[in-house]
């Protein structure tokens, strides 16, 4: 298949864009920087909030878009979520009214909010941050959009993303450049939440596995869906990097708006993965 990617040099991007080269697929990689884009992908520059362009056209009619780009994603609070979000929408509007059918958007399981349990398409969303409301609506426009121009959306809503880390900023990215600044010790939160953790490579092969059928669409956890403490799977990092370096327990709050338990519901991915594997 064509498959266009926005966001194509991000955290996310470059490995979404790899997955979906080692499937086969003919790449089109839509960016301002293509420094960790893969030779493989063909590349177009273009500014996505141009709403006079044809969106559809510019990226060379692909049969699938993955909207990846988003300003400020691991800034929970930042000003540009809000701000750009309605061309985040009109983007996507403008790719379909010219021709495009299917359209994969990240979501994120901040749109959630407070949440003990497993999250499912149905789950009640209130969202505590800048970030959640910008995707949630986003999610919640989309969702009417794809019936009013009649076209597949994915909202893939991922997790705890991990893997890469010295790109990233999340806290394995920290724990990265302690280690290889020789520190022998972490300041570390009590560990006790539960997250679904996924490997960004993982997490790649879901989203082109997701993106490449048409017979599971809306809104689809791209998760593993088994809940994991903070704390054990930092503690899997460190033995599985041989790093000699120690948590210090307690030294940061949990932060308010973390649930204890908050996990996917896989049963979507899983068949998709299963009917993917299948072929």
């Amino acid at each position: 298949m064509k498959i266009a990617f926005t966001g194509a040099n991000g955290y996310i991007g470059r490995h979404v864009v790899n997955a979906a080269i080692t499937a086969g697929h003919e790449v089109y990689a839509i960016d301002f920087n293509f420094k960790n884009v893969p030779s493989e992908a063909k590349r177009i520059e273009l500014n996505i909030f141009d709403h006079q362009k044809n969106a559809y056209k510019e990226m060379n009619e692909p049969d699938v878009l993955i909207h990846l780009a988003w300003r400020d994603g691991f800034i929970h609070n930042s000003k540009q979520h809000m701000k750009n979000l309605s061309d985040h929408i009109e983007f996507i509007r403008n790719f379909v009214r010219h021709g495009g059918k299917n359209v994969a958007v990240m979501g994120s399981m901040h749109e959630v909010g407070y949440h003990e349990g497993a999250i499912d398409e149905d789950t009640p969303c209130n969202p505590l941050s800048q970030y959640g409301v910008a995707k949630n609506a986003m999610r919640q426009s989309l969702l009417l959009a794809s019936n009013e121009l009649d076209f597949n959306l994915y909202w893939l809503r991922a997790y705890y993303i991990y893997g890469d880390d010295r790109v990233g900023s999340s806290i394995f990215a920290k724990l990265n450049m302690a280690a290889e600044e020789g520190k022998k010790t972490f300041p570390f939160t009590t560990g006790k939440n539960k997250f679904d953790f996924i490997s960004v490579q993982e997490l790649g092969k879901m989203v082109i596995a997701t993106t490449t059928q048409n017979e599971i669409t809306g809104v689809i956890n791209v998760s593993t869906g088994q809940p994991k403490s903070l704390a054990e799977q930092i503690e899997w990092y460190i033995k599985e990097n041989n790093w000699n370096i120690k948590l210090e327990y307690g030294v940061f709050p949990d932060r308010p708006y973390d649930s204890p338990g908050i996990w996917g519901d896989s049963t979507k991915i899983q068949q998709i993965m299963k009917n993917n594997n299948q072929d």
